[in-house]
């Protein structure tokens, strides 16, 4: 054997026959949408951190949205671009003719208040500012996962809830008509809805991550608990850091092997309690290949 040979046999038994191993040789190209918000603006700056491994292209909504996330800092700006996701044409062009290898969809209706108060409740009432879910989580995601070339990795940010109709994050938005019949609102409902259309597609594969409720502390200080179906096992916790949503995300992009046909929830422990996840790879073994049942709760197609 020549010298040659005995440096490249080395080489090849370093890296080892792992094919998440041999992926890590070319940075990923990665699509993050909703780069302009708090989780994706996370999962995005993240991804940018480590060119050697990812190669992200983030999605903002508007061109104030793309200015502010320049202005922020360390934000490169040839790698932000202005797509409405709800406009399936301007979302295919988009995607046309390039090389994906994953598509992280992390763009969501957020409710705010109207400023208005529901007589009945004496609460506030909400509204969706940046568009209805059934257009923003479902037909905006929707477009997104049909945009998406074959073999690419699609890796959604939900919401835990799914498993209960009734969950009050559905009324948010929503309205009686005259007639007794309602409309708006359901965001769990449509965002569980487009979840089973990205399972439908046959020529991707996917990842759906639902995390608790999602508050701004910094990540990589807690224990992250998963889990499946809303279940609370695990830590009385119901929350976690959107900076521990975003290296889940990356993870299952990192991982394609571990977090591929996965559907799960994600919380984490107070600091403090436990240990601090760092195996991410691991992460799902203590599930024993459950996932998420959709026969449980609802989507907007079976009303």
């Amino acid at each position: 054997m020549n010298s040659f040979s005995s440096v490249l046999l080395a080489a090849l038994m370093m890296v080892g026959s792992s094919t998440d191993a041999l992926s890590l040789a070319v940075p990923k190209k990665v699509i993050v949408s909703g780069a302009g918000g708090q989780t994706g603006q996370s999962l995005f700056r993240q991804m940018l951190a480590i060119p050697d491994e990812f190669q992200p292209l983030g999605l903002v909504r508007s061109e104030e949205s793309k200015a502010a996330l320049i202005e922020s800092g360390d934000i490169p700006e040839d790698s932000v671009v202005v797509v409405d996701v709800t406009d399936a044409d301007a979302v295919k062009a988009m995607t046309t003719g390039k090389d994906i290898d994953a598509f992280c969809i992390c763009t969501s209706a957020k409710p705010a208040p109207t400023g208005e108060t529901d007589e009945a409740t004496g609460r506030p009432v909400f509204g969706f500012p940046n568009g209805d879910p059934e257009i923003v989580d479902y037909m905006g995601q929707k477009n997104q996962i049909d945009a998406c070339p074959k073999g690419t990795h699609v890796v959604i940010c939900s919401t835990m809830g799914g498993t209960d109709p009734d969950q009050m994050l559905n009324s948010l938005g929503r309205v009686v008509n005259e007639d007794g019949t309602t409309s708006g609102g359901n965001i769990v409902k449509w965002k569980r809805t487009a979840e089973v259309y990205l399972m439908d597609q046959k020529d991707l594969s996917y990842t759906i991550v639902h995390p608790g409720g999602l508050v701004n502390e910094p990540g990589s200080e807690r224990e992250i608990v998963v889990g499946v179906d809303d279940s609370q096992d695990g830590t009385e916790s119901r929350s976690i850091p959107r900076e521990d949503v975003a290296s889940v995300m990356l993870n299952a992009v990192r991982y394609p092997a571990k977090y591929a046909a996965r559907s799960f929830d994600i919380r984490a422990k107070p600091v403090g309690d436990g240990t601090p996840t760092t195996n991410f790879e691991l992460l799902l073994d203590t599930l024993d290949g459950k996932n998420s049942d959709y026969s449980l709760g609802e989507t907007m197609l079976q009303k």
